[in-house]
């Protein structure tokens, strides 16, 4: 932190005087100051920067959970999917739980691919989550980055943002705001897309350098760098555990293993 200034004005946001809001100031204004300090020092592009706090409940019942999404990537290595990211704690209910609790079916919960950032190394993607509700409720969700992007950095793109929906029991789809409240009527969805991280570094420089440290894991893994055309042999757990190439040909447990864009996460 040595090399940052920090500036608090009195009665902003971050330095609020009674008796202003200071609701979601925990879980979702410390993410945006966190993501501001990463892109500050440059180090990592932006996180899904929210905690996605969705809340049910009736006079008999209620529930709160945090969803996750996609973290940012950094200069050596790739955002990961589908985590918590900054200052977060929690674990989500398990399906079974939720389900023989509450009155509501967990229809959803996926990796949101391609909403990760693109780059020399690509954003974590978020997740879809799709609640059905079974009896009449009242849900809300305060959440962020559904309008602004988790920044990238260094020529990265930036992440998707995120989006809330209600699909009411006769399709009907209704495109909520990042802060909302809904009456929930029994077969209503409540959606949620979590926004995926930024990527780092130019997507069109990621491909020669990934393809040219891969061929030299697979020099290393073998033993010999023969290589011809751009082809080389690998074994076949050896070419999906570390290399991450698409398995072109197999014979004899082995795979011919063929790089380029395609095969790439960029």
């Amino acid at each position: 932190m040595k090399p940052l200034k920090i500036t608090l004005p009195e009665k902003s946001m971050v330095n609020p005087v009674f008796p202003a809001a200071v609701v979601a100031g925990n879980v979702e204004v410390s993410q945006v100051v966190t993501d501001a300090l990463y892109g500050a020092l440059g180090v990592l592009a932006g996180c899904q920067g929210t905690m996605n706090n969705f809340t049910f409940g009736n006079s008999k019942t209620g529930y709160y959970e945090t969803i996750c999404g996609g973290s940012g990537a950094g200069p050596d290595f790739d955002g990961c999917d589908a985590v918590h990211t900054n200052m977060t704690n929690t674990r989500l209910t398990d399906p079974e739980v939720l389900e023989n609790r509450y009155p509501v079916r967990l229809e959803t919960f996926e990796i949101r691919k391609g909403s990760g950032g693109k780059g020399t190394h690509r954003g974590g993607d978020g997740i879809v989550r799709e609640i059905r509700f079974l009896e009449p409720m009242t849900a809300s969700i305060v959440s962020n980055r559904r309008k602004i992007a988790p920044y990238g950095i260094s020529g990265g793109s930036p992440g998707a943002v995120g989006i809330n929906r209600l699909i009411k029991n006769n399709g009907e789809v209704k495109e909520l705001s990042h802060r909302a409240e809904c009456k929930m009527e029994p077969g209503d969805i409540f959606r949620i897309e979590t926004p995926g991280g930024g990527g780092f570094g130019s997507p069109s420089s990621g491909v020669s350098s990934v393809s040219s440290a891969a061929k030299t894991l697979a020099a290393s893994v073998l033993g010999a760098g023969e290589s011809s055309g751009g082809s080389f042999y690998v074994s076949a757990s050896s070419a999906a555990l570390c290399l991450g190439v698409a398995i072109v040909a197999a014979s004899a447990g082995f795979a011919l293993g063929r790089f380029s864009a395609s095969n790439s996460r960029n």
